[in-house]
């Protein structure tokens, strides 16, 4: 694949990503639908486009997509997607994609190491620019997000990471996403008749909520996800954790313009630098994957159950 494409294709899936967050503050903040059937229609309507576009590309009937998917990473899905619904009852959009994203960029970091990856001068430059970023994003004169809220949102990063590192290694990454989002929905249905019967009241779902689930399943989950999960292969752990940085900023800009949640001059600066850090990783990691092999084919990766 291309410099240009992986560049294209990472940026588009992680304009998705921040939209998934502007899209949860918007409907959970506001009171019009509550977090577990926000989960729900969020991964059944991810489910329902991404069943259409494998179907459209090979079919999902077929004997290689039924070992495509695994209930593992389906719980994991799970466990990010519901995790990251109830933060949003407590943090705005851009904190909460921080909280986020940074967990996710440590668990990627930590897994890079014990693997005996190398980033190497320049991706290691990247990683320092994005975590200057990072650093002058959170740092003194920052307010503090809710602790309740934050530790909410790490718990879904480090399950983000983990569906994000199973994901790096199957053959036919969208359609083993569309099989982990279908193998979550049964799971999401069990976890809110749970919380139908263990906590009354607590249920409810307006047309402007449901439709902003949907809109983050089917759009902002769904093909955000498809698209991710394509370019993931061409990047080592290091550089896809350092691409999931740049959603932070994303979604803080985001939030200024549709929230109204304040952004200021040192969010502008953090944010170029993070941004400039996640491009000299990926531009990094594809230039010399394409030197090394004299080819820009799609490498193969083992197939993981």
């Amino acid at each position: 694949m291309s410099v240009v494409r992986v560049w294209l294709l990472a940026a588009l899936a992680m304009v998705a990503f921040a939209a998934n967050s502007v899209l949860a503050r918007l409907a959970l903040g506001g009171g019009g639908i509550d977090p577990g059937t926000f989960t729900l229609i969020r991964l059944a309507s991810g489910a329902g486009v991404l069943v259409i576009l494998v179907r459209a590309r090979s079919g999902i009937g077929s004997p290689a997509g039924v070992r495509a998917g695994s209930w593992r990473s389906a719980g994991l899905l799970l466990a990010y997607a519901v995790t990251f619904s109830y933060a949003y009852l407590r943090l705005g959009a851009g904190t909460g994609a921080l909280v986020l994203f940074a967990v996710v960029q440590a668990v990627m970091f930590t897994a890079a190491i014990r693997s005996g990856e190398h980033p190497g001068r320049a991706g290691w430059f990247g990683l320092a620019l994005a975590v200057v970023g990072l650093v002058m994003l959170v740092g003194p004169g920052a307010s503090r997000p809710d602790p309740v809220g934050a530790v909410l949102m790490a718990v879904s990063g480090v399950a983000w990471a983990g569906y994000t590192l199973r994901g790096a290694q199957v053959t036919r990454p969208v359609l083993a996403t569309a099989e982990n989002f279908l193998r979550s929905v049964p799971l999401a249905v069990a976890l809110w008749i749970a919380v139908l019967l263990l906590a009354r009241g607590t249920i409810h779902v307006g047309a402007e909520g449901a439709w902003l689930a949907v809109l983050s399943g089917a759009v902002a989950s769904g093909l955000g996800y498809a698209l991710w999960y394509t370019v993931l292969p061409w990047l080592s752990h290091v550089q896809s954790g350092l691409v999931q940085l740049s959603p932070a900023p994303l979604a803080a800009v985001g939030a200024l313009a549709v929230l109204g949640e304040p952004i200021t001059l040192r969010v502008l600066l953090s944010s170029v630098a993070i941004l400039t850090g996640v491009m000299i990783g990926v531009l990094h990691r594809t230039n010399n994957r394409r030197v090394a092999t004299g080819s820009t084919e799609r490498p193969q990766q083992p197939h993981l159950n």
